[in-house]
């Protein structure tokens, strides 16, 4: 019966096809040590949660709101292509995150010191709760990032000890730039409390606030510098979606409160920072008016006290009633000219400061009694113009798109101011050349007066005129008190700081999730490179899909000394194997009473020798009168197996005249009888290739029902291909986790290539599955019933262990 491509116990199978069940009892074979490693996943998982230092999300928001253009001239600015300056969310983002206002939050909360303690597994900081203080004079150059530690002895003394070294230095001159240095100018030895610790590279002092004897605290001092760019990294500001003006402010620390009173103090400096560049021009226009009163002041106590010694002296109180009359129209006029020469010093004023860049001391013109709504306008939009820049400055370069926006806006803002100033300059000195022609006409008409009454007249005038200027800047500088008291923060806090309840890092379920799946994962992955670069021959459903000529039977493993099995353990599962193989071959040679069986393989030690003569003894135990012929006259093993003398044999008989009767070892078990190889000769293969082997063959097979031929390594000699024209069945030997991939390629060719018929093949020394299903098909396991798993036909089980199947295995078969 010629092969085909499936085994007859299996309908055809696409090569292609995919066996889901057979890749999970693959895996399924190792769950010994998939079990194992899970668990072990799970305890570094539940020991990670322990040993980490928990990490807490602490949140908070903040409301960003555009100031309303509600101010005198917001139109008008606007009509004339210039746009009132908005807040930006974007930009706010930045400025929360600058270094400068994140590095004014860190010194007002002074977090330059930190302290530990020892815990089970780590250590806890301690955060306003540490037993001691330690005062570092920032001002001297000081060790930081390292650790030391504090332990008091007695008498008000402590050790000092460094435990991390890890230092760098800080020198108060350069406070960004640091160096890794040595911690040998720190003494480790016992200070007294109080006392400062004074050093080249370090001045600091510790306090004691309760410490107990024999308690441990740990220090950690870090520069400000340092730590602004740590919180910087862990501070994120968000909006909540696109549209929104509301940013969340959140900061992952170890210290819930830490992190609370971080967020809620950077608020606080970020509001009042904001304030402050409102209140920015009222200081500007306070410090003008005062500037202005300490002039008038002096002026307005001389003339006081010049008008109330001219009264007395010349004993003249009241003026007349034309004399009054021209005193309160002069009155009105140098009323009229203070204010516009007041004018006058605010627009020269304004003129410096813009020739000069001093944008930061502009002042309003409503302040001084300017009513001009463009200008009024121009100030108060490039006051706030520069302060966002300031703002922006903060937190950007000045190539950013948006300081450069800013700039340009400011420039713009300034050619425009500038303009107006002029003109405006321009109509205040015209105006108060009317006034001083109009003054002039007034005071002819003074000049008609009595001479006491006319010095009455101008000291009492120029008494009234500083006395309305001093009263008029009083009201202004109240005003401007008032709109700086007024004042108030644009933004706003929507929520305090608050903290989750339980840590952001580690979260224990998703890390038991993690353990079991690394620890699941990993032997699966080890099997699965295994079985990758494994090219040894393991699984049977893979071996029969590479062969293309029928895998008839599966040879288990055996865990016993002697090749001797069927004899030796007539009722052992590996005798069972060879009973499924003999009934395959039975099926496939229609029940022929006379079977020469041939044996091979393609390599040494693949087991073709054990299981001739199993296959051998198979026959015998049935019934049937069975010879074992020992053909690899190279390395013959079967004498050695059956305890005989290899003194004749096949070499024996092909190389002399005689009959092969005498050669014939009788009855080494019931109904076996062997013929041995003989003694090795020098030209095996020409023995073999005689005619006198053919004749021998032919009277063999008239003398014994089965005839089963152990052959040399097809793949090694050249003979076994003639040996196999002469037999009726030919059968490949292939050893699990020994033969490799390739053999089955050599086999298809025995087969396509070099025209060898009747050819089948065993798989031998294969390990117990059938616990997963096993190779029951074959004629090996559970499936048939006669497996060790089946009726209990057998005398007994031998386990093989799950570790032994992971790894490479040695056999002897």
């Amino acid at each position: 019966m010629e092969p085909t491509n499936s085994s007859p116990f299996n309908a055809e199978m696409s090569e292609d096809e995919i066996d889901l069940k057979e890749i999970l009892f693959r895996y399924l074979s190792h769950w010994k040590m998939i079990v194992v490693c899970a668990i072990v996943g799970l305890a570094l998982a539940v020991f990670f949660n322990k040993v980490v230092t928990p990490i807490y999300l602490v949140e908070a928001s903040v409301l960003i709101k555009d100031e309303e253009s509600g101010m005198l001239g917001a139109d008008i600015f606007e009509s004339v292509g210039f746009s009132m300056p908005k807040n930006n969310v974007e930009n706010e983002i930045g400025i929360l995150r600058s270094y400068s206002l994140i590095g004014e939050t860190l010194n007002e909360l002074n977090l330059n010191v930190q302290y530990f303690e020892d815990g089970l597994l780590r250590k806890s900081e301690l955060y306003l709760t540490s037993p001691i203080l330690v005062e570092v004079d920032w001002r001297h150059p000081q060790l930081t990032e390292g650790m030391i530690s504090i332990q008091p002895t007695s008498n008000g003394r402590f050790m000092l000890v460094v435990e991390d070294a890890g230092f760098y230095l800080y020198t108060p001159s350069d406070p960004t730039y640091k160096t890794e240095v040595e911690y040998l100018a720190l003494q480790e030895k016992e200070y007294s409390f109080g006392e400062w610790i004074i050093g080249e590279s370090h001045k600091f002092r510790v306090t004691n606030l309760g410490i107990e004897d024999g308690i441990k605290t740990y220090v950690k001092i870090t520069d400000t510098s340092a730590l602004t760019e740590t919180y910087r990294e862990l501070l994120s500001v968000s909006t909540t979606n696109k549209l929104a003006t509301v940013l969340n402010l959140n900061i992952e620390l170890s210290s819930r409160k830490k992190g609370a009173d971080f967020l809620n103090k950077l608020m606080e400096v970020y509001l009042r920072r904001e304030l402050n560049e409102k209140n920015r021009t009222a200081d500007n226009t306070i410090f003008f008016i005062d500037q202005q009163l300490s002039g008038i002041t002096d002026s307005l106590s001389f003339i006081e006290d010049r008008l109330e010694s001219y009264r007395s002296r010349n004993n003249v109180f009241n003026l007349t009633d034309e004399g009054s009359l021209i005193f309160r129209r002069m009155e009105e006029l140098e009323q009229e000219k203070s204010r516009v020469e007041l004018s006058l010093s605010y627009y020269t004023s304004m003129e410096e400061y813009l020739k000069d860049e001093q944008l930061n001391d502009l002042i309003s013109p409503s302040f001084i009694g300017v009513q001009d709504p463009l200008l009024n306008a121009l100030v108060v939009s490039l006051a706030e113009l520069q302060s966002e820049k300031v703002r922006l400055s903060a937190s950007f370069s000045d190539e950013t798109p948006a300081v450069r926006e800013v700039n340009s806006k400011i420039k713009n803002t300034q050619r425009a101011l500038a303009e107006n100033l002029r003109n405006a300059k321009t109509n205040a000195q015209n105006s108060l050349n009317e006034i001083n022609d109009r003054i002039a006409r007034a005071e002819s008409e003074v000049n008609r007066l009595p001479a006491t009454e006319r010095n009455l007249l101008s000291i009492q005038r120029q008494f009234s005129i500083n006395e309305n200027i001093y009263i008029y800047l009083l009201e202004k500088r109240a005003e401007a008190e008032i709109t700086r008291a007024s004042n108030y923060p644009t933004h706003a806090i929507i929520d305090e700081a608050r903290s989750q309840s339980k840590p952001v890092f580690p979260k224990p379920l998703l890390n038991y999730i993690i353990g079991l799946f690394i620890g699941v994962i990993v032997p699966i992955g080890f099997i699965t490179i295994r079985d990758l670069f494994n090219t040894k021959v393991s699984d049977p459903h893979e071996v029969e899909k590479k062969l293309r000529v029928p895998l008839i039977g599966l040879i288990g493993h055996s865990p016993y000394e002697s090749s001797l099995v069927v004899k030796n353990n007539p009722k052992s599962v590996i005798t069972e194997s060879f009973r499924n193989v003999r009934a395959n071959m039975s099926y496939l040679t229609h029940s022929q009473k006379k079977l020469i069986v041939a044996l091979s393989s393609s390599i040494s030690g693949e087991g073709k020798t054990f299981c001739s003569i199993n296959l051998a003894s198979i026959y015998a135990i049935s019934g049937k009168k069975t010879l074992l012929v020992d053909l690899d006259l190279r390395k013959p093993r079967i004498a050695s197996d059956f305890n005989l003398v290899n003194d004749k044999g096949i070499s024996t008989y092909l190389s002399r005249d005689g009959h092969w009767k005498p050669m014939i070892k009788p009855n080494v078990m019931p109904n076996l009888d062997v013929l041995l190889s003989g003694p090795i000769p020098p030209n095996p293969s020409e023995l073999i290739l005689q005619e006198k082997f053919v004749t021998l063959i032919s009277e063999l097979k008239e003398e014994y029902d089965i005839i089963v031929l152990d052959c040399p390594p097809v793949g090694l000699v050249s003979e076994t291909l003639e040996i196999f024209k002469h037999s009726d069945i030919n059968i490949m030997i292939l050893r699990q986790e020994y033969s490799e991939k390739s053999a089955c390629d050599y086999i298809n060719s025995l087969h396509e290539q070099n025209g060898v018929k009747k050819l089948y093949t065993v798989l031998n020394s294969v390990v117990n599955k059938t616990n997963y299903g096993g190779y029951g098909k074959y004629g090996y396991g559970s499936s048939y019933g006669y497996g060790q798993n089946g009726y209990g036909y057998h005398e007994e089980n031998i386990p093989t262990r799950g570790w032994k199947k992971l790894f490479q295995r040695s056999s002897k078969k």
